[in-house]
This record gives structure tokens, sequence and C-alpha cells, in this order.
């Protein structure tokens, strides 16, 4: 089985959601003219990044009947979508969050658990952290959402890999760091590098969905990214401009990967879970 994959690597307006929705609809479009079925925005693409005092105000849980939302409900009918957004639980609290659309239905919600509070980032003053990492199924398989900073700690990932995620869609809103040896950024580049080892050593497929564009004096790098579950790159998006970047996943590849590289089938999480339970009781004993 094939899957075709959009990369839709834009640069949202910052609290502008109305026009942030047009732009979505509009990619959505070129995605299906392309023969997509599934097409991936980035972090806060509905919202823009550096929200700050904006938060509350462009905070929304997406519900088909909710005027804004029903447009991308009904484009989601026969292209699954992955947007970003600013979620509002029922106590109030605000959080950085993936959706995932499917069939006109919402089938999943991830929170983004890590905060980065230090150097350029300060979501910890703004955001309240998830609490989760769940795989969960789609009628390509069984997949996982995680967002920027969660993939710079290998928990989630791992977490996923055990939860049966064949693919793992990472977005962010990465803004360029660092100068390399290389014509990357710092930034772009440790990314990548990360990205293609998680690949390999998950043997699963995964796409990484990058914003681009200027907010607040940062620089966001685009630079999207696929890879399959041998770690070979499938499609790499431009830097630093808009781009709908198209990639075609072999399903089939899964199964002749880990036939010939069984990490899943060796991994033990038993052994995973004790020795967790000895570090947290000896650090605890510190206190």
């Amino acid at each position: 089985m094939q899957m075709r994959l959009a990369l839709a690597q834009i640069a949202p307006h910052l609290g502008d959601m109305q026009a942030n929705l047009e732009m979505h609809l509009q990619f959505i479009e070129q995605a299906r003219r392309a023969g997509a079925h599934l097409i991936v925005f980035p972090e806060l693409s509905l919202t823009g990044y550096v929200l700050q005092d904006l938060v509350s105000w462009v905070a929304r849980r997406p519900q088909a009947e909710d005027g804004f939302f029903r447009p991308l409900f009904q484009a989601s009918r026969d292209l699954d979508i992955v947007f970003g957004f600013v979620d509002e639980d029922e106590h109030h609290r605000f959080y950085i969050a993936s959706g995932y659309l499917s069939e006109g239905k919402l089938l999943h919600i991830h929170h983004k658990v890590y905060l980065p509070t230090y150097g350029l980032f300060d979501e910890g003053r703004f955001f309240a952290p998830g609490g989760r990492v769940r795989a969960f199924d789609t009628r390509f398989g069984r997949l996982g959402l995680l967002i920027c900073e969660d993939f710079w700690h290998v928990s989630p990932p791992y977490l996923l890999w055990l939860d049966g995620a064949d693919l793992m869609i990472f977005t962010s809103a990465s803004p360029g760091r660092g100068l390399s040896q290389d014509s990357r950024l710092a930034s772009s580049r440790w990314v990548e590098t990360v990205n293609q080892s998680y690949a390999g050593l998950f043997t699963c497929f995964i796409a990484h969905c990058n914003r681009v564009g200027y907010e607040d004096g940062l620089n966001f790098w685009g630079g999207s990214t696929v890879f399959d579950p041998n770690g070979e790159l499938i499609v790499h998006a431009p830097y630093h401009e808009e781009s709908l970047t198209l990639a075609t996943l072999d399903l089939g590849q899964l199964r002749r990967t880990r036939a010939r590289l069984p990490l899943l089938r060796d991994e033990r999480p038993y052994l995973v879970q004790r020795e967790l339970a000895r570090l947290l009781t000896r650090d605890e004993e510190r206190r």
C-alpha cells in the first residue's frame, strides 16, 4: 500500500486565524489536486507562534459544529489533515496542540508535553504541559503526533514506538539558531540528524513539518523532511520559503525493514519499567 503525504510548509499570520484558515484551505485544495491522502501543517499553524497575551483570545476546541472549524472538518472528508492550534480544556488551561481530522471527524488531539522556557523560548509562561503520549489508529495504520520540543526528548518517540506507531508526525515552529560547517543552520542540521536517527532506530516513517517566515524577530527555517524505516531520506522541502512538498510512502517497507532488523520485536519495555522505577525511587530517597 502506498500513501501520498503532503507537507504544508507555511508562514502563518500571528493572531489572524481567519487568514490562516483560508491559507489552510488553499493548501488543502492544492494537495487534493496533487493526489495527497494526508496533509500536515506545522505547529500552531492556525494562530502563529509568538502569541503571549493572545493565547486566551485564539484558544478554541475544534468541533464540527463550530463555524470557524467547519470548513476544515468538511475538507477532511476525502483528505486527512494535521493542523496546529491552541486548545483550551474545561478548567481554562491552554495547550499547544495538534489535531488529526479524517472523514469529517476529529480522531486525535495531542497536547505538547515539553514546553521550552529557555533561550529564545517562553512557552511555560503561557501554556500548560500535556500529560499523554498516545498512538492512534487511522485508515493508513497507526500514527503518532509530537510537537517540536517533544521530539528533542527521546521518551515521546520511544513511547509512540512501543504504542505501535508506524508513522510519527512531528510538527514544529523551529527558529533558526547557530551556524554550522555546511550551508545549514545548526538547528536544522541537528533536527534533521535526530529525525533520521529516529526513523532508523524505531524502523518507522518520520515526517516532520516545520514552518517558515519571520515573526517577532524570529526566522523559521522550514526544511521539512520525510525519512523511511531504513533512515533514508524520501523528500526534503526547501529552506526559508513556503512550499507544498509531496512524498510517497511505501507502507510495505515497514515489513521489509522489520524482517531484516527486528528491533521492535526484541525491545524489552519491562526492563525499562523496572530500571526507571529503581531510578525514581533512588531520586526520591535523595530528596
